[in-house]
């Protein structure tokens, strides 16, 4: 028999529409009521989700249609949330590819489509946005078949139906000249193709941790797919360990996923999705959650290593514990701690100086979101630039992480854009010229050089450059990358910054602070155009005298000062310098905030390098 249940993951590239197409598939299966405004992006329940327009955590929702549930999980499409995509792959039996008709498949998709294809998953294509003046449907068909070569899909792969509509006004249909109704077609293809999940009911329960979430009331539940049996209330199970251990417990709470609530469930059956609280403390992804302690572990799947590493430390700065409630060693190591329970893509380690911890990760915005959300919080905590985690081979030989990079962008710009990945050690393999004038270059880069290029693209392009980046492989270092061409100026005072000050920097440079913003010694108030730190006086005082009067700069206009987000600030340091990130500010600092034992510290370094070249 044929289980009523579809369980199915959704993949598509950064803003190409997957989380509204969620909204209108809980609006087709009555999530909402009638007279209920319906709730834009509704899947991206996390504030940072919401202010980013990205997906940070996988999630998921059923909803109930013509007797089916089907289960949808929405994944990220950022490469940096990799690991969130990964772990998914293990709850669902087929996946929805969400393509713009317009941008047609783009790197994030490729990325996260191989992983689906790897599972043996079949994909239903949905082209969206095809009321967009830009959208050529036909061609983005072509260009996903292709794609699905590139990936070894199998036969039945490649044969993946299609539909055709637009998430934002809620239709689809089996051709882009059929009638524009309503998203019945796409159910239908969903319940006709998507196959029901393999699990047998009559079997011993059996279900693979694939995410974590957090109840009050009973602390940790375990998500996945009951690959066998059923599980409710009072359920004996066990918790199998990849090392051979076994934990048993009881279920205390079972949670189904419904619309757009977690709601306490009477249980589930074979092939359904479900949170199960089992007063386990430390269950964690990848485990196995059994009827019996004599079944076998269920296999994980394997996850991309980090490839960045940044160092999280205690605030020590004159103005610290200000703003945050959080501000000691212990209180960052245990938030660091807690995170890792949910978060499998991110490792975290002690270090040998006391407060100091070292986070490694896919990438640096997704160490950049976990320190805002910590900020939100209430921590105060200061992190170091990103650095790349080497590898050595058999020989001794230090190998880096390499990056595939995706780049698109105005035509006019495309000497500026070789320019920059010549400067980053990148190396050009494809470019493409579309006859609207685009321009799409792939190139293989080192991790180190991706720091801070999403910003330069930025800058260049006037905000029309768009990138994505993948991980490749681990290859021969590809030898010294400068990463600032510009110095900085350096508070060599505390107090709060003044106009008359200010005003006397801006000839030395672009400021990074206002009048009356807090500023100690060591802080970075600004950007040198030389190379090399040059100190200053932001919070001088004009003195009064009978020649001059206090109103006379009171008419005069200083520039807005730079303001940095968290993600910018991470990129923008140097080795030698810190970002202070607390509740209310984001501040660029040295690490030494003296100016004398600056000197020292580097003078030492100096002698150090002439010992070991001599």
């Amino acid at each position: 028999m044929s289980l009523k249940i579809r369980n199915l993951a959704i993949i598509a590239h950064v803003d190409h529409g997957k989380t509204t197409l969620v909204d209108q598939l809980l609006q087709a299966g009555g999530t909402y009521r009638d007279n209920q405004a319906q709730q834009e992006r509704a899947m991206d329940s996390m504030d940072l989700e919401k202010e980013k327009g990205i997906t940070i955590k996988a999630k998921n929702t059923s909803i109930h249609w013509e007797g089916y549930t089907i289960n949808i999980v929405d994944t990220p499409g950022h490469a940096d949330f990799g690991a969130e995509v990964e772990r998914v792959m293990k709850m669902v039996d087929g996946v929805l590819l969400v393509v713009d008709a317009s941008g047609g498949p783009q790197a994030q998709t490729r990325f996260v489509l191989r992983k689906a294809m790897q599972e043996g998953l079949k994909p239903i294509v949905v082209v969206n946005k095809i009321d967009r003046p830009l959208a050529t449907p036909l061609k983005v068909h072509d260009q996903v078949l292709e794609l699905l070569l590139d990936l070894d899909a199998d036969e039945e792969q490649f044969n993946a139906p299609f539909c055709y509509g637009s998430a934002r006004d809620g239709y689809f249909m089996d051709h882009p000249d059929d009638e524009r109704k309503d998203c019945v077609p796409l159910l239908k293809k969903i319940i006709e193709h998507i196959p029901a999940p393999k699990a047998d009911p009559e079997a011993p329960f059996l279900m693979l941790v694939s995410n974590i979430e957090w109840d009050d009331y009973v602390g940790r539940v375990a998500v996945g797919k009951v690959l066998g049996g059923s599980v409710k209330k009072g359920d004996t199970v066990w918790l199998l360990r990849e090392d051979g251990t076994k934990t048993q417990s009881k279920v205390m709470k079972t949670f189904s996923y419904s619309g757009l609530a977690t709601t306490d469930s009477e249980g589930c059956s074979a092939g359904g999705i479900v949170g199960v609280a089992a007063g386990i403390e430390n269950v964690n992804i990848g485990e196995t959650l059994a009827g019996s302690a004599d079944q076998e572990p269920l296999p994980f799947v394997a996850i991309d290593p980090p490839t960045v590493s940044m160092q999280f430390s205690i605030n020590d700065g004159p103005l610290a514990g200000k703003e945050g409630k959080h501000v000691t060693s212990r209180a960052i190591r245990d938030r660091l701690m807690r995170e890792l329970k949910t978060n499998i893509s991110i490792t975290v380690e002690d270090t040998d100086t006391s407060g100091v911890f070292n986070v490694s990760a896919r990438g640096a915005m997704q160490i950049a979101v976990l320190v805002e959300q910590m900020r939100r919080e209430g921590f105060e905590v200061l992190v170091s630039r990103p650095v790349v985690i080497f590898r050595r081979d058999e020989a001794g030989k230090v190998l880096e992480p390499f990056e595939t990079l995706y780049v698109e962008a105005p035509g006019d710009y495309t000497q500026g854009i070789l320019k920059i990945l010549m400067n980053r050690k990148g190396m050009m393999e494809h470019m493409d010229t579309e006859a609207s004038g685009r321009v799409f270059i792939q190139a293989n880069i080192p991790t180190r050089g991706l720091i801070g290029f999403e910003t330069e693209l930025v800058n260049l392009t006037s905000g029309h450059g768009i990138m994505s980046h993948l991980f490749k492989e681990y290859a021969p270092h590809a030898g010294e990358i400068q990463n600032r061409t510009t110095g900085t100026l350096v508070s060599m005072d505390s107090g709060a910054a003044t106009p008359y000050s200010l005003q006397m920097l801006e000839d030395r440079g672009v400021l990074f602070v206002a009048p009356g913003d807090a500023v100690y010694e060591g802080m970075l108030v600004g950007e040198n155009p030389r190379v090399g730190d040059l100190p200053v006086n932001p919070v001088k005082e004009k003195h009064l005298d009978n020649m001059r009067s206090a109103g006379k700069d009171k008419t005069s206009k200083l520039t807005p000062a730079i303001r940095f987000s968290l993600e910018r600030a991470i990129e923008y340091i140097d080795a030698d310098e810190l970002v202070e990130a607390t509740p209310q500010n984001i501040r660029l600092r040295k690490r030494i905030l003296d100016a004398n034992a600056r000197k020292r510290a580097a003078k030492g370094i100096a002698y150090e390098d002439r010992s070991n070249r001599g």
